[in-house]
């Protein structure tokens, strides 16, 4: 695979929860950069130990068949090239009962389409389904080492809302937790 344009991506779709074992293929080559080969962690795991865990693609899978604003809740989009997936973005209930007005917001983008301007595609994307959801806030948790990912969110509008210092402590590295949102 090379680099692939950004004018070749096709339009953002809902994941297909028959596409599962395809998006967890992508999810663990995607977090082969985690840390590595220049990239910052952008995932609180070990550089060595960087995969989607099957209790977590469990629950990802089930999440996709709960209703939204009920407990458990996910929906994701991917975009699609040739080689397959290029990224990611999902929104998830938070965990905390009262919190049915907010959601939670994870992405990725593969390595051969980042910095073409997809992650904000993905956003814009992700922001308006959830506005016609209803939902008043979408909330993100980034590791505050990942300056591009803080960076976009910045961009694409959400605020810092805190930061959380020595939250992890991986590979020898004491890491923050930046917390961002977005007023939908």
């Amino acid at each position: 695979m090379s680099a692939v344009p950004l004018s070749h991506v096709p339009a953002i779709r809902a994941l297909d929860p028959r596409e599962a074992p395809q998006f967890f293929a992508y999810l663990n080559d995607h977090l082969r950069d985690n840390g590595g080969n220049g990239h910052p962690l952008f995932q609180p795991m070990p550089r060595g130990q960087s995969v989607f865990p099957d209790d977590k693609a469990a629950a990802f899978t089930k999440g996709l068949g709960i209703a939204v604003g009920q407990p458990g809740w996910r929906r994701a989009w991917i975009a699609t090239g040739q080689d397959g997936i290029l990224g990611h973005i999902d929104l998830r209930a938070r965990p905390e009962n009262a919190s049915a007005h907010r959601a939670l917001l994870g992405m990725g983008v593969h390595r051969l389409a980042r910095r073409q301007g997809l992650g904000r595609v993905l956003v814009a994307s992700a922001m308006d389904w959830a506005r016609k959801q209803g939902l008043a806030w979408v909330d993100l948790e980034v590791l505050s080492v990942n300056e591009p990912a803080c960076a976009l969110y910045r961009d694409c509008g959400f605020r810092q809302t805190g930061e959380i210092a020595d939250m992890f402590r991986i590979d020898g590295e004491q890491l923050a937790y930046t917390l961002m949102s977005f007023k939908l």
